[in-house]
């Protein structure tokens, strides 16, 4: 099975380890995976910000890096949800509008092209420890992701996963609003974490980068014992 890596903007520049550690578990799963160099952002920011028409350009950049039929793979479901559920307002009555089409029906947040698409569950990491997962909103409401995650960390042995309280509750990132609007998004934030210490948890598990480095500034700011990783970091684990 043909993969092509989209690595969003904050992984390319903050958390690389990261998207090596996805290539891995892709391979393991028997897939050949191509990444595109010439590859660089899917347009959110811009258009979060109301900049539609810059981000149209950024979109078609995007159309063109990813043609073709293969599976289409990013460690974010941010971007994913984005490409999926917007691009077709973006493109709407243009050219490129059956491309789009095609592009969305390959794209994939990484934890469900594996439990979806590949039907594969246990990678035989191991991570001794308690772990929380937090819901990123893309990943729950953008891409309806919720249970696969879930069942994936279930077969990582030595890992004891437990449920905090309010863990479809915003962290308090999302993108320019942690900078805008930055008393609540701390506020948010301290909820959040406070939830995941009250479970006894060593590691804030999620598919989302952008929601832990969010977290993860906060807890080293406070000076808590609690470390965050991304879901394809832990399915390497142990190996």
């Amino acid at each position: 099975m043909n993969v092509q890596l989209f690595i969003p903007c904050f992984v390319d520049q903050i958390f690389p380890e990261t998207a090596f550690n996805m290539i891995k578990v892709l391979e393991k799963a028997g897939c050949t995976v191509s990444y595109n160099e010439n590859q660089t952002c899917c347009g959110q920011p811009s258009y979060n910000a109301g900049f539609r028409d810059e981000c149209r350009d950024v979109a078609t950049k995007f159309v063109n890096d990813f043609s073709g039929t293969d599976y289409i793979v990013a460690p974010s479901a941010s971007c994913a949800g984005f490409v999926r559920n917007y691009y077709s307002q973006i493109f709407d009555n243009s050219s490129v509008h059956n491309q789009v089409k095609g592009i969305q029906k390959r794209m994939y947040e990484f934890s469900e092209f594996l439990t979806d698409v590949l039907h594969i569950e246990d990678f035989g990491a191991q991570l001794n420890g308690v772990a929380t997962y937090h819901d990123a909103c893309a990943a729950l409401r953008e891409c309806k992701i919720k249970e696969g995650p879930r069942r994936l960390l279930q077969n990582v042995k030595g890992l004891e996963l437990v449920e905090m309280k309010d863990v479809e509750t915003c962290c308090g990132f999302g993108g320019t609003f942690s900078v805008k609007y930055e008393p609540i998004s701390i506020a948010m934030a301290d909820q959040k974490v406070t939830h995941a210490l009250a479970t006894g948890a060593q590691y804030m598990i999620s598919t989302d980068l952008s929601c832990l480095m969010h977290l993860e500034g906060y807890i080293k700011q406070k000076g808590y014992n609690l470390r965050t990783l991304h879901l394809a970091d832990v399915l390497v684990n142990g190996w």
